[in-house]
Formats: C-alpha cells, sequence, structure tokens
C-alpha cells in the first residue's frame, strides 16, 4: 500500500498541519545509505542480534532484544505488516514472520517504504544480503551501487606483487567501475580510525607501507594501515565522485571517540578535496558536530540513519537536533538498513513522523510558513541525494 496509508501520523492529530502531514507521508525518498535484505531465513537468535547494532554475541537468556526503542519500534509498525495489531507481542510477530517465506516478506516491507532509489554499499555481506537486481526486483524501485574503498584495495593486495604497483592498479579499479556505482564508501573509523595523517602519502611512503602491510597480513590482506587508508580516499577523491565516511554508532570493535568526524578537518581543509562530496553517514552521537562540518564546508553532507531506527520513539529528538545548525541542502535521508527488510521500512516510517512532528510544531508557532517546511522535507528526502549522486 502506499506509505501514506500506514498510518505513519497515527497519535498526533492536532500536532501536524495537514497540507504538510499530507506532503511529508507520500514523497518519495532516496535511501543514499543501504544494504540489502537476508537471502536466507533466519532463526530468533539472528534476528535479535541483527536489531543489536553494537554486540556480535548471543542474546543472554535473561533479556530480549524485542525489549529496546527497536524492538518497540518494529512491534508497532512492522506488526500490522503481518497482519498483527500494532504493539503485538513478540512471540506473536515471531511466528507471524518465520510464516511468511523470504521473498514476500522483503516485498511487504520494501515496497511500503516509499523509496524511489536505494544507494546500496555493496561491500559487505555479500554472501548473505541481496544484490542489487533482487532489491529492485522485491521493492519495485530501481537501486545505484556505492563501492567500498578498503575492500577493493584489498583484492588487489590480496594478490601481492610489486607494491610500485598498488597505486596504479586501485587507480584503475576506481575507473573500471561499474556503470552503476555512484560513489564511494570508506571504513576507516572501524580500520585506523579519524585521527591519521590525511595527507596524500608520496610514492615512496605509499610503497614503504604496502611492503609492511603485506609483511605482517600473513596472507589476510585486512587494511588497516593509515598511510594506505589515506591515499585511497584521495585516489577516490581525484574522480570527483562522493566518498561516504562512517561515522559514530557501530560495532563494539570500532573505537567511538575516534570516530568524530571533528578528526576529519586535517582531511578536510585540504583543497584536493574540497570539490569533492563528503557524506557523514548516520553520525550519532556527533550529528551535531556532522552539523556542523556541514555549515562549514560546501561539500560536507550528514545523515541521521541507522540512528533513527536505534531510538524508536526518541527520533523526534535526533531530528530536531539535526536541524539545528546545517543548511537543509546538506542532509540526506537513509535508513542504513542492513538484513531486516523491517529496518528498511522503519527508516522511512520514523523519519516521515519524525519530520511531520518537528516541523509541524515549527509551523504551528509562527517560525515557519507551512510552504517552507514542505520544501525543506523534500530536498532531504530526495533533492540532495538525487543533486549529489546524478540519481
Amino acid at each position: 500500500m502506499p506509505v501514506g496509508e500506514l498510518g505513519v501520523l497515527a497519535g498526533l492529530e492536532g500536532q501536524v498541519p495537514a497540507g504538510l502531514g499530507e506532503a511529508i507521508t507520500s514523497m518519495p525518498l532516496v535511501d543514499h545509505h543501504v544494504h540489502g535484505c537476508f537471502i536466507d531465513p533466519v532463526t530468533r537468535g539472528q534476528f535479535e542480534q541483527a536489531i543489536n547494532e553494537g554486540s556480535p554475541d548471543p542474546i543472554p537468556a535473561f533479556m530480549t532484544q524485542f525489549d529496546s526503542q527497536l524492538g518497540f519500534a518494529i512491534r508497532r509498525w512492522c506488526a500490522p505488516q503481518l497482519g498483527l495489531p500494532p504493539h503485538a507481542k513478540a512471540d506473536e510477530y515471531w511466528a507471524e514472520r518465520t510464516a511468511l517465506p523470504v521473498d514476500d516478506l522483503d516485498r511487504r516491507m520494501l515496497g511500503d517504504a516509499g523509496v524511489e532509489r536505494w544507494i546500496m554499499d555493496t561491500g559487505f555481506g555479500t554472501d548473505i544480503i541481496s544484490s542489487l537486481s533482487t532489491m529492485t526486483e522485491r521493492s519495485g524501485t530501481p537501486s545505484s551501487a556505492i563501492v567500498r574503498l578498503e575492500q577493493l584495495a584489498e583484492s588487489i593486495l590480496a594478490h601481492g606483487g610489486d607494491p610500485a604497483a598498488f597505486a596504479p592498479k586501485f587507480r584503475e579499479a576506481l575507473a573500471q567501475a561499474n556503470p552503476s556505482v555512484v560513489g564511494y564508501k570508506t571504513i576507516a573509523a572501524y580500520r585506523t580510525g579519524f585521527d591519521i595523517d590525511w595527507t596524500l602519502p608520496s610514492t615512496g611512503d605509499l610503497e614503504q607501507a604496502v611492503t609492511e602491510l603485506n609483511a605482517t597480513s600473513a596472507g589476510s590482506a585486512r587494511l588497516d594501515h593509515p598511510v594506505i587508508i589515506a591515499f585511497i580516499v584521495h585516489a577516490a577523491a581525484e574522480l570527483g565522485r562522493p566518498i561516504q565516511f562512517h561515522v559514530g554508532l557501530g560495532d563494539r570493535d570500532m573505537d567511538l571517540h575516534r570516530s568524530n568526524p571533528m578528526l576529519l578537518l586535517p582531511l578536510l581543509r585540504q583543497q584536493e578535496i574540497a570539490s569533492t562530496p563528503i557524506m557523514l553517514l548516520h553520525t550519532y552521537p556527533y550529528h551535531r558536530e556532522s552539523g556542523y562540518l556541514a555549515q562549514a564546508f560546501d561539500n560536507v553532507y550528514f545523515d541521521v540513519g541507522l540512528t533513527l531506527n536505534y531510538v524508536g520513539a526518541q527520533s523526534t529528538q535526533i531530528i530536531a537536533e539535526s536541524l539545528e545548525l546545517a543548511p537543509f541542502a546538506k542532509q540526506l535521508y537513509s535508513s542504513d538498513a542492513f538484513g531486516l527488510p523491517e529496518l528498511h521500512l522503519l527508516g522511512s516510517i520514523l523519519w516521515r513522523r519524525s519530520m511531520a512532528q518537528v516541523l509541524g510544531r515549527w509551523v504551528r508557532e509562527g517560525d515557519w510558513s507551512e510552504p517552507d517546511a514542505i520544501r525543506a522535507a523534500k530536498m532531504i528526502a530526495h533533492g540532495n541525494a538525487r543533486r549529489v549522486y546524478g540519481v
């Protein structure tokens, strides 16, 4: 059904002007950072692990991840997609979900998100999640690809060879990217943190770094050398396509304090980077710092995707904070959904619901006009992503 018929604004009667509410619930979204859905059915344990961003551990016997903001949001907003009432009990939800084939579940959730294009990170979990073509088929909307820089570099490093050959091979691989590729992504936050030397390394320094990595990687070629990380970001920037940076919230193997985007200032101040769109992803708890950077640098953009799903009913506060400082032409929508199609749908619902509440209050109180509120929402929903990614 159209996303506007999902009751996104239920309980907000009188809080959102009618024209604004109708516009926000019906406007198409470009999900500029997202992953595919699980190919195979999952166990309840796997499902609950997938709604916990930080820990890979089995869920302790004394708790369930359904007892979290995200778990409550799934029971509220996704239960009706399974024919259940809102707030259905966790066991009831799981029983109905398990009864559905994977492709049917995907179609129910993806098709109702109101997304006009998925811009998908293709560099993680490709053996367990759906491809671009499958996402397109099951959702009925097209998909574009984001290439993960570390994965591409690792595919070259894994073959060994002359360290002097790495740079030209990497640049060649970037230039030969599939036509569906609209940008790149770095997970430097996981591999080195942002507190590294971001200057373009010399040829000699890069060759020495490749030699060092080859000597210590024992054939795994896991890219965690700061010199090589700096190089692949600069090499991607030469092509002018957007580069996404994982920022903030993530798994526990990342040092969260080293993913503060303020640590990217030495990179952002470089003239070689100034014409390349830098996309700061999900950003919590650094969404205010990201907003500052989006105001201070013409080429910096950010979103609060992923965050909204995990904070659930608190997403209105995060949306309000994300709108404090940054120009509205510098913000984008994303869900960063991975694996569970519920997350693709929830990202859309919580963004629409939160935007309607925040902008609705400003319109009611006379701070904003309704036409301006609708125009700003359209920028974030799809306009900025269309412009930056050329989709």
